[in-house]
């Protein structure tokens, strides 16, 4: 993984074989960043994602493996109870043009991925809601 910091931008390259949310929360952390937008693509052989299902309060999970090429990964950095805490989804297709997507779990990359993190001057924490089962913003 490389980055360069631009004023509050980071532009990050992640290489093959690193994992997109481990790498991210390594970049927050060190960084120190509490808020921040995050957008990227790239390519990727191993996703796993999740949809939320209201009615069980739980994360559906699939995997897939296969050559993939992320078409977008959009998210959100924040702090729960001091710790960095990713809000990711991603879209991702194959070569067939099939295209999935979901909460972002986990994705490996492939051959590259290029990511734009934007840090937000401010501080939003995260707070579960028992009711609806998620880990909502908290301002």
């Amino acid at each position: 993984m490389e980055y360069r910091k631009f004023d509050d931008t980071y532009v990050i390259r992640l290489e093959k074989g690193e994992e997109v949310i481990q790498s991210l929360t390594e970049i927050c952390s060190r960084e120190k960043i509490e808020l921040a937008e995050i957008t990227g693509l790239g390519a990727s052989n191993f996703v796993e994602i999740g949809v939320f299902n209201v009615n069980t309060k739980e994360y559906n999970t699939k995997v897939f493996e296969g050559i993939f090429e992320i078409t977008s990964l959009i998210g959100n950095a924040t702090r729960k109870e001091g710790n960095v805490y990713l809000h990711i989804h991603i879209n991702f297709g194959d070569e067939n043009g099939n295209v999935r997507g979901g909460h972002l779990v986990k994705a490996k990359i492939s051959a590259t991925s290029e990511i734009i993190l934007r840090k937000i001057n401010g501080k939003v924490g995260r707070k579960l809601s028992d009711e609806i089962g998620l880990n909502l913003m908290e301002f």
